[in-house]
């Protein structure tokens, strides 16, 4: 397993290093306001770990996953449940911050 905070698009061999833990499945870290992502790990907290030690803040984390055969967006992390950001949720449910992660995810990923 190899963690990887990736800044610009994914080469082929960065994918191909993050998808072989869950076989195609990628867990991801976005911050919504650098507009980096991290993945690679078995948990979100491993790589939102790994971006509050890259600078990132807390408040701008949040977790989902990509289905890289199906192209699908998931929005889902315990990481995500802050009913102090009006979010009760594991899933992202506010409009704008699923929006920018969407918009990372797939700038970078795909």
């Amino acid at each position: 397993m190899k963690v990887l905070i990736l800044t610009t698009k994914a080469t082929k061999d960065e994918l191909l290093e993050i998808r072989e833990h869950f076989q195609g499945y990628v867990k991801v870290v976005v911050d919504i306001e650098k507009e980096i992502l991290c993945a690679g790990a078995d948990r979100h907290v491993d790589e939102e770990q790994e971006l509050l030690k890259d600078g990132s803040i807390q408040v701008n984390l949040w977790g989902g996953g990509l289905d890289l055969e199906t192209g699908e967006i998931d929005y889902n992390s315990m990481i995500n449940l802050r009913p102090n950001q009006e979010n009760p949720s594991r899933d992202i449910l506010l409009k704008e911050i699923r929006g920018k992660f969407n918009m990372i995810v797939n700038k970078i990923l795909k």
